[in-house]
């Protein structure tokens, strides 16, 4: 007698599932603001560090900077001898944030420390908005909104601008903007709550979200909207109180040195044609315009308002670092109106809508021609000039600790290892040595200068290499 025959009924006899087409390894979408970061990370970083190794260095921030990350390094108080010998830098603007550069800075002392982290600041606040107009727009749409805001004008100006303590109130806020937009309101006031340790008066941009967190809530959650007001009476707070007593007890003047520049404003019109560009540069190749249908664009209010009634016109332009905290703003603003203007009843509305995260990415393409990433497809920012090489020779001549007096040109090549302080105002401090840049030859006689800045001492050139001079201190009456 044979065996039984196990009969599987044949709709029980499972059929292989071929893969469905378009939606291929659906998980890299999730590394696609990763990977974006990280290309950002080194451009950015090969731009900042491209313009040290050529000496090409705009400002003494990046000096200031060194002094005080030096300082914290140290477990000393954040001292910059460049805003005068034994100036507390907390006396000046309100960074405390800075101290977190510490760690890194005492295992590799250089100021190209300073640069790296900035622009791994910057390019992980690209995370944040590309995964939220990802999540609002679409895979291709949202990268599209990433590459633009990584491309802006605004980051590219401040990348360009040595260092900053900006560069860590832009992820801050937009990863707050990124947990608004998700409805994830704790979230966002925790994000921007340690923005009153980034600088002073963006503890009125941390209101400013705080109420629009207020607005968006309050239909739906309507116990956030007391929790939230409480950040934005917080944030403004705090502002007066950095600015009233914070800042003018460490400051020498017992004052907020910076009163003055809105004081002394003169006419909300002066410099008026400079300020619409500004306004225009920000709205128009970033966002089409569109941005203005989202209230998130409130959260640039408060930074436009102190720049545009200072009486300093380096705030009314687009050169420098003063906008890019306004970029997460303005792009995430934009990521907010396309998702109902994609849905308006009006055609024309709903193309433009669908067709403008291209236009974006295409315009900031376009325009990175003439800002600062353009030096990348440059030979000579991947190599250190012979002639900065011989400056640096002479520099290093230098002994550790020394103090030297100096202007722009050498400062940061000292501030790792000297007590540098700024040509001119050493208070009454005499030292050991004075480095000039004089490329251009401001300083016919250098040793006149020298006895001019310190009458009693006499002064001798130590040496010279393409444009720059060292002058050591002989006597000292």
């Amino acid at each position: 007698m044979s065996a039984p025959t196990l009969q599987v009924p044949e709709a029980h006899i499972p059929t292989p599932v071929a893969p469905l087409r378009g939606v291929r390894h659906p998980d890299r979408a999730r590394w696609d603001p990763w990977v974006l970061a990280a290309v950002l990370c080194a451009a950015y970083a090969a731009v900042s560090v491209g313009r040290y190794r050529h000496m090409a260095t705009l400002s003494w921030d990046l000096g200031i900077f060194e002094q005080v990350v030096r300082a914290y390094a140290h477990l000393r108080a954040p001292v910059s001898d460049l805003k005068g010998p034994g100036f507390d830098i907390l006396g000046d603007h309100f960074s405390p944030v800075t101290a977190l550069l510490a760690p890194a800075y005492r295992l590799f002392p250089s100021p190209v420390t300073l640069l790296v982290a900035q622009a791994a600041l910057f390019a992980l606040s690209a995370v944040p908005v590309t995964r939220a107009a990802a999540r609002l727009l679409g895979r291709r749409r949202g990268l599209a909104l990433g590459v633009a805001y990584g491309l802006s004008w605004g980051v590219q100006r401040a990348v360009d601008f040595d260092f900053h303590e900006i560069c860590f109130a832009v992820p801050l806020i937009a990863f707050s903007l990124e947990a608004l937009l998700a409805d994830r309101r704790g979230a966002a006031l925790c994000w921007a709550l340690p923005l009153v340790l980034v600088k002073e008066d963006l503890g009125l941009t941390l209101a400013a979200i705080a109420l629009v967190v207020a607005w968006r809530a309050r239909g739906s959650s309507s116990r956030v909207v007391p929790y939230a007001l409480g950040v934005a009476v917080f944030g403004v707070a705090a502002t007066l109180l950095v600015l009233t007593v914070v800042i003018p007890s460490f400051n020498t003047s017992g004052s907020y040195d910076y009163w003055g520049k809105v004081s002394e404003s003169g006419s909300p019109v002066d410099g008026l044609d400079t300020k619409v560009r500004t306004l225009a540069w920000l709205l128009i190749p970033t966002t089409g315009l569109l941005a203005l249908r989202s209230p998130l664009l409130l959260v640039a209010l408060p930074t436009l308002g102190w720049r545009m009634l200072s009486g300093d016109e380096h705030y009314w332009g687009t050169d420098w670092h003063y906008s890019a905290v306004l970029m997460p703003v303005v792009f995430l603003a934009l990521a907010d109106a396309l998702t109902t203007a994609r849905r308006s009843s009006r055609p024309w509305l709903s193309s433009y809508a669908a067709q403008l995260p291209a236009a974006v990415a295409a315009a900031a393409l376009a325009l990175t021609t003439s800002l600062p990433l353009a030096q990348l497809t440059e030979a000579g920012i991947y190599r250190e000039p012979a002639a900065v090489s011989g400056v640096e020779r002479l520099l290093a001549r230098i002994p550790d600790g020394a103090t030297v007096e100096a202007n722009i040109g050498p400062i940061s090549r000292l501030t790792s290892r000297c007590r540098v302080f700024w040509l001119g105002n050493t208070q009454g401090v005499t030292p050991q040595y004075i480095a000039l840049e004089n490329v251009d030859g401001t300083y016919r006689d250098p040793v006149g200068y020298a006895g001019d800045l310190h009458p009693g001492a006499e002064y001798a050139v130590a040496g010279k290499a393409n444009g720059y001079v060292v002058l050591e201190r002989l006597t000292q009456s």
